[in-house]
């Protein structure tokens, strides 16, 4: 693998570090399993890259990106909470919805960037290259939303969302809005997706209507396999683990799709992310099999 590639690997890894985000917060935090980033990514992507053709700042329209991701998300929880329709079920009714929406607001199913300014070229004072400028700042970026995000959960808000999450019933009988809970978590996850959209849009040159697919089970994926190699019980070191987690995926889908031997062509990248997680799965299991077994035998051996 070439520099070239490695840190166009790193690239993706911290965009979807912010997916990441998003799923560790619906996922784990609030127990809400949501299948809106399936169309609130090629929203936030759509919404930026409209604008920013539109002549409006790119930052403005990186922003208002954001927004509609919240909006999508707010509209995923208000199905579940006002309206009673089950969680997965709205989120993908809403993804859907998003499809349409997203043609309709790029006029059509993409919309190219070539050629105009967005937040990445602000930053040509460093004097890098820019395929080496954007991984920095991306870096930057991305770990100060997660310290943002740290800090938001140590809140009286995010202690509620915690508990919200954790034990509805409990948290509801001490005075916890809990469909409000509800309501700004599944929001602010697909905001982070939304801002995930608009930079991987702006980054690669254009917005896609598809370009969604899939971005589910990269969010979870990340997830499941930062978690699992960097086991943590705190909120600093789990977030900091969803976003090695997303690096660690692009490398380990850019080494498959690179080596010769396994035949992996780019139209099998879908293909890798769902072996990837089976296997991370499968050694999540085994391992905490051998660790059972282990308790199991130490508490029945006598001690020396």
């Amino acid at each position: 693998m070439s520099l070239y590639e490695a840190l166009g690997s790193l690239e993706t890894g911290l965009v979807f570090g912010l997916v990441a985000l998003g799923a560790f917060l619906t996922f784990r935090v609030l127990d809400f399993p949501d299948l809106t980033v399936e169309g609130s990514f090629p929203l936030g992507a759509a919404v930026a890259a409209t604008l920013i053709v539109a002549g409006v700042n790119p930052w403005l329209a990186t922003l208002a990106a954001i927004g509609a991701g919240f909006l999508a998300g707010l509209v995923t929880a208000t199905l579940n909470v006002r309206m009673g329709i089950l969680h997965i079920l709205a989120g993908i009714l809403v993804a859907i919805a998003l499809y349409s929406i997203n043609l309709r607001i790029m006029s059509g199913p993409n919309k190219p960037l070539l050629g105009v300014e967005n937040v990445f070229t602000d930053f040509r004072w460093i004097g890098l290259p820019g395929y080496q400028t954007s991984p920095l700042v991306l870096a930057v970026g991305v770990i100060a939303v997660k310290l943002a995000l740290d800090a938001f959960l140590k809140t009286g808000i995010g202690l509620a969302m915690r508990a919200t999450g954790n034990n509805p019933a409990m948290a509801e009988a001490n005075g916890v809005n809990v469909g409000g809970m509800r309501l700004l978590g599944v929001g602010i996850a697909n905001a982070l997706t939304g801002l995930a959209g608009a930079l991987f849009a702006q980054l690669f040159g254009a917005a896609d209507a598809y370009m969604g697919i899939g971005v589910i089970i990269i969010g979870l994926a990340s997830v499941i396999v930062g978690t699992t190699i960097f086991p943590s019980r705190t909120i600093l070191l789990a977030t900091l683990a969803c976003l090695f987690g997303a690096i660690l995926y692009r490398f380990a889908v850019a080494l498959a799709l690179n080596a010769d031997f396994i035949g992996l062509e780019a139209s099998d990248v879908q293909l890798a992310t769902a072996v990837l997680v089976v296997l991370t799965l499968v050694g999540q299991r085994s391992s905490g099999g051998l660790r059972r077994r282990f308790s199991r035998r130490a508490a029945v051996e006598p001690a020396e």
